[in-house]
């Protein structure tokens, strides 16, 4: 039981989130995942799931999952190396490096936990990584958990990349640059062309995480290093079974043969955390086999895209440039953007307000993500009731 001095402690500084206006709170959902979502208030247009695809609620992913849930039980109960692997999870590593064109795949709880590996055991002292300033949390703790000396670069900004390059290389050792593939507050793509030529001119490796791509990014959905043309250039590609690719759970980390045996003899969160459970593993087969089968969702998507950013910027939003489904809608100030969260969904669209410490401070937004799952009429209802929710807030 808390003390009493920690217990207001920590109230204390729960009021001051609130009052500043960035208090987080969870909306209840009824239905299962999709462009549509059932809660307490009623059906709301969904606008803020990582769901690119639609497949989080697709009757074969769905049907797949539970077929596997049937024959191959609940759980694990066990770590992949002493009673937690079953083939299917290999024959789900193998489809994944067969998607990304990488030697091999190992499968972890999250992607939290894959880049949480991924430093710690590649890395020694005498090694550097250097960061984009923006990379994902999960990131920014995985470089924490390791001893290597640490770098960080501005946002795409290549010639502080150089710099920082130049910097590490100094210290001697070997070179690790890691960048998001997407940048999930923005939208924004990484450079990676331009990243890669860097990394080779100073002898470094190339990481990317490619969370908010693998599945839709890309010719073949194999995410930025294949729209960049740099499969053959990136040294490891982390990702997430838990938005496009059936929206489970479950992440991994696909690079060369060596790099993945290490990370199964090494890499903490694998060796001390449960396998994958079976019906994830086959909801996701299925999942990649439909980004295998055709390019149909990957087409819905980008016409979804483009249709609601064109129909918000015509209505004068003030939006962050770019061509992937997430689209900022910038209000700079975190109680607005609450407000007018809180606007839209009374109105029948539910979006959520990013503020600090998400986003810096004065960048707040409310982060649309667009999915194929929706249809031409929802999109343009949320857009005609985003125009009513601002106007009713002037």
């Amino acid at each position: 039981m808390l003390r009493d001095d920690v217990r207001a402690a920590m109230e204390a500084t729960l009021a001051e989130i609130a009052e500043s206006g960035l208090l987080k709170t969870e909306q209840q959902i009824v239905t299962p995942q999709g462009a549509l979502i059932g809660t307490a208030a009623g059906e709301l247009i969904n606008l803020c799931a990582n769901n690119y695809l639609g497949l989080a609620n697709d009757p074969a992913v769905v049907s797949a999952a539970a077929r596997t849930l049937h024959e191959r039980g609940f759980g694990m109960a066990s770590v992949r190396f002493i009673a937690g692997t079953q083939d299917i999870h290999r024959e789900l590593e193998e489809a994944i490096s067969a998607l990304l064109r990488t030697d091999d795949t190992i499968l972890f709880p999250s992607c939290f936990d894959a880049n949480g590996a991924v430093f710690e055991t590649l890395l020694g002292p005498d090694d550097a990584v250097v960061s984009d300033e923006l990379n994902h949390a999960s990131i920014i703790d995985g470089i924490r958990l390791s001893k290597a000396r640490r770098f960080r670069y501005r946002n795409r900004d290549m010639g502080d990349l150089r710099e920082q390059l130049a910097a590490a290389a100094a210290g001697g050792g070997r070179i690790l640059v890691v960048t998001d593939g997407v940048f999930s507050m923005d939208g924004y793509l990484a450079p990676l062309r331009e990243i890669c030529d860097l990394a080779e001119e100073f002898g470094a490796m190339v990481m990317v995480d490619d969370s908010h791509a693998v599945g839709f990014v890309g010719e073949s959905g194999a995410g930025t290093p294949e729209l960049f043309g740099v499969v053959d250039r990136v040294d490891v590609v982390t990702g997430t079974l838990g938005k496009a690719l059936g929206g489970g759970s479950g992440g991994y980390v696909s690079a060369s043969s060596p790099v993945v045996a290490l990370l199964r003899q090494r890499g903490r969160p694998y060796l001390f955390s449960n396998a994958v459970p079976p019906a994830i593993v086959g909801g996701s087969l299925e999942a990649l086999a439909q980004v295998r089968s055709g390019k149909d969702a990957r087409e819905r998507l980008r016409r979804n895209a483009d249709l609601f950013r064109s129909l918000m910027a015509e209505a004068g939003f003030d939006l962050l440039e770019g061509e992937h489904p997430i689209i900022p809608v910038m209000i700079p100030d975190a109680r607005d953007a609450v407000a007018m969260a809180d606007a839209l969904r009374r109105r029948g669209v539910y979006v959520t307000a990013f503020s600090y410490p998400v986003v810096p401070l004065g960048r707040s937004r409310l982060r649309v993500q667009i999915s194929a799952a929706h249809t031409e009429e929802e999109l343009r209802r949320a857009a005609e009731q985003f125009v009513a929710a601002r106007e009713e807030l002037a």
